[in-house]
């Protein structure tokens, strides 16, 4: 004992290493063995699904997954296959996995969004883009044929937006994973707004956060540029910018129109239809007894229209904080001021990497269900949808309320349904 103790002391250095390394190596093996943990509590969980019986005329639900393997610097992949793959396998969905990697995709996937029960998106970070990429799955979805299959996101990459409005915060990757594939199974839906984003030429884009066009969202996207930096590449990449000319403008004009009522939501399952004669009855008791009404007239849409000189324009959609009890729709259109210092742009930055539609303090908030952005010819830079970049060009946005179901967890929809505290 007192040799080794001679030892150590002798050579500190390397004790010192080895100890650290030793308990790195102990915190990492520690690590896995939660994770597995997690990994067998889940599917436990996923095989009580599976063994519910159901008629012998059922038949199996059917599940598409989308999944893009390049997403999260390749380990996409790797992640499903070992914690969501194998909790939708036990559950007893007849699964279906199409990789997004590969042009001219569209009619495939067409023919089986035609034959699917639920769309399952395993994606990286961001929300949906992975729905812009090759195909546009995402349009296909808005379609009116497609708008009532349940979609179910599974997240992948370390921070997503919609993932926090679906999912509680865990204190791990693969638990947070396996919580968002268990409540796909569990059943409960929540309705999400889409954006309808539209140039002059171009086709739409849809998009479920939002649309950014600024200095803001230019410096985060040169963010991986500086990787050597470390923790300080995101602060290195909003100076830098600010080196550009000062204060950075961006002009445009904007009309809009206010927010719309919510009609009352349809209920899931409609009525039988009544039989032929009750409908006969139904239709000649109404043609006599009331008299004819003449359709009125729609009121014309009352459109507001606003010069602005900004540092950052956002129009972003309510799903990061989804009220299910309120009684307007709407999109915020958050209009920053320009009047910023160099070192409120650094922090503010940084902050703004960790929520993209953040609308800070002395910014100018306007509600709208649809909004016309011009641009003075020859504007330059790119606008941010959903974390994909498209050419700034004069748009329209539109918003389509509720127009797709998302799987949530049931604690997350709960506290949706509270009306807030006035």
């Amino acid at each position: 004992m007192a040799k080794v103790l001679a030892a150590l002391r002798n050579h500190w250095k390397k004790s010192t290493f080895g100890a650290c390394l030793l308990g790195w190596g102990g915190h990492w093996l520690y690590g896995k063995h939660c994770d597995n943990l997690v990994r067998r509590a889940a599917c436990q969980e996923a095989q009580a699904f599976g063994n519910q019986l159901i008629p012998a005329t059922m038949p199996l639900k059917k599940a598409t997954v989308f999944l893009n393997p390049a997403a999260c610097k390749g380990k996409a992949g790797n992640l499903f296959e070992k914690n969501a793959a194998p909790i939708l396998h036990l559950s007893g969905l007849d699964v279906t996995v199409v990789k997004t990697d590969y042009e001219g995709q569209a009619k495939k996937l067409l023919e089986l969004m035609e034959s699917t029960d639920l769309i399952i998106i395993a994606g990286g970070d961001g929300t949906v883009q992975e729905f812009h990429a090759n195909a546009n799955l995402l349009s296909l979805c808005v379609q009116a044929a497609f708008s009532k299959i349940p979609i179910g996101f599974i997240p992948l990459g370390k921070t997503c937006t919609l993932s926090h409005t679906l999912y509680p915060e865990s204190t791990s990757q693969v638990q947070h994973i396996t919580n968002a594939t268990l409540a796909i199974l569990k059943g409960e839906t929540i309705p999400l707004d889409v954006l309808q984003i539209k140039g002059e030429k171009e086709q739409p884009v849809f998009a479920v956060s939002g649309l950014r066009w600024g200095s803001y969202r230019d410096a985060g996207v040169k963010v991986s540029k500086y990787w050597y930096l470390g923790p300080l590449k995101t602060k290195a990449a909003h100076f830098f910018s600010t080196f550009k000319e000062w204060p950075q403008k961006h002009q445009a004009a904007l009309m809009y129109v206010g927010p719309t009522e919510r009609p009352p939501e349809e209920p899931e399952e409609k009525p039988s239809r009544p039989p032929l004669y009750v409908r006969l009855y139904r239709r000649l008791r109404s043609y006599w007894s009331s008299p004819k009404e003449f359709p009125q007239e729609v009121a014309p849409e009352d459109w507001e229209e606003l010069k602005l000189s900004t540092i950052e324009l956002s129009i972003a959609t309510q799903n990061r904080q989804l009220d299910l009890t309120r009684t307007e729709d709407f999109m915020d259109i958050c209009i920053e001021a320009e009047s910023v210092s160099k070192g409120q742009f650094v922090h503010r930055g940084s902050q703004k990497m960790r929520d993209p539609h953040m609308c800070p303090e002395g910014s100018q908030h306007i509600q709208a269900s649809r909004c016309i952005l011009q641009l003075p010819e020859g504007t330059e830079g790119s606008f941010g949808i959903d974390n994909e970049e498209y050419e700034a060009m004069p748009v329209e946005v539109k918003l389509l309320p509720r127009k797709l179901r998302f799987f949530c967890d049931p604690r997350m929809r709960e506290q949706m349904m509270q009306a807030p505290v006035q």
